[in-house]
């Protein structure tokens, strides 16, 4: 999979898109994602069984209509999406239309009513679902260097060294200001009070930022192609309360983290600013709560069950640590879901999150913002 680097300086965002979606990336791979890491999609059916669920709330909320989408955003080899088209009880399944959408060719020997598409389909009802799509969208790095002045970090393609560019500027600058501001005097340096500020009255040097305007856009435009529905962003988080000082890039090879090097041998990713992507309306939660809501519980079947009967009950134990793993604190279970309603009333805050406790559900009661 690794290309031969050219030793070209340029923006992570650039080297980055070419790394992963390039004609050697590293999502073109046969293994495809499940090769290299572990998401909630690979953990257990139960997390597919779940998303089934939370598509039959959404056509109950639309009304039953009479062709209900589905649409997988960076599928991946298509298991989730055929997954949960196998979950869906006959009535609603019989009106269900599974959309792939992924830039890798359409694997071998997926089901038949998946639609393989390099981009979601346009003007549909239902539910978008994208699980770690927008950790994946690529986005330019920022440090704040030895005078104060945030600037683009450029990367060399063969090996990952990096060094300071151009001061960040328009956009991007505007986006930093609001969303992730690195100097003190604008917003506390994240984990810290002011007093305890490394830089007092001064950006601090080294901090860094991703930029997520692309994911802002890119969501923006995924959320645009539905009609009336609910759309939802699945992620590894942060919020503006509390921005990681370094940022968080970083890379992924055959299940170990490793350093992000662009050039094709490794996943490069980076956690989501989920509250600048919120468009009107959003709300974010934890993956507890929402898979809590729709069923997915870590509880121990009872002792009885193992005298009655032993195989329901290893059954019931093996499911039970599934669950347990999709919901673990310090793990799949603090990722946030940004629920993004369209037309529709939110069917998982207006429903069964509507009296969830803070700190097990509601994350961040996302403000209205101007769309990016």
């Amino acid at each position: 999979m690794r290309r031969v680097g050219t030793g070209e300086w340029r923006g992570w965002r650039e080297a980055t898109e070419e790394a992963l979606y390039g004609p050697c990336g590293f999502y073109r791979g046969p293994e495809g994602p499940a090769g290299h890491f572990r998401t909630s999609v690979h953990a257990s059916p139960l997390f597919a069984a779940a998303v089934a669920r939370l598509l039959c709330r959404v056509d109950e909320a639309l009304g039953r209509p009479a062709e209900l989408a589905f649409v997988d955003m960076a599928a991946g080899r298509g298991e989730l999406v055929a997954a949960v088209l196998a979950a869906l009880p006959a009535e609603v399944a019989s009106r269900a239309r599974g959309y792939a959408v992924e830039r890798a060719d359409r694997p071998a020997g997926l089901d038949h009513r998946v639609e393989w598409l390099t981009r979601p389909p346009e003007g549909i009802t239902g539910l978008l679902f994208a699980n770690e799509w927008l950790d994946n969208v690529p986005v330019e790095v920022a440090e704040v260097d030895v005078t104060g002045v945030p600037r683009l970090v450029l990367v060399r393609d063969d090996d990952g060294a990096e060094r300071l560019g151009d001061p960040v500027a328009g956009a991007e600058a505007e986006w930093l200001r609001r969303w992730w501001p690195l100097a003190p005097e604008e917003a506390p340096f994240p984990g810290t009070s002011s007093e305890e500020a490394p830089f007092e009255g001064a950006p601090f040097e080294g901090a860094r930022a991703e930029i997520g305007l692309p994911r802002d856009t890119a969501w923006a435009s995924a959320v645009a192609s539905l009609d009336r529905g609910l759309a939802v962003a699945v992620d590894y988080a942060h919020f503006a309360a509390a921005r990681p000082p370094y940022g968080t890039l970083t890379g992924f090879r055959e299940g170990r983290e490793t350093v992000p090097v662009p050039d094709g041998s490794c996943d490069i990713t980076a956690h989501v600013a989920l509250d600048a992507c919120a468009l009107p309306g959003g709300r974010v939660v934890t993956q507890r709560a929402a898979l809590r809501a729709l069923g997915v519980s870590g509880a121990r079947p009872a002792l009885t069950l193992a005298t009655t009967d032993p195989a329901a009950y290893v059954r019931a134990l093996a499911g039970a640590g599934e669950a347990a793993e999709l919901t673990a604190t310090g793990g799949l279970g603090d990722f946030g879901w940004l629920l993004q309603p369209v037309g529709i009333a939110n069917p998982m805050i207006d429903g069964p999150l509507a009296d969830a406790p803070p700190a097990d559900g509601l994350l961040v009661d996302v403000p209205d913002h101007e769309e990016q």
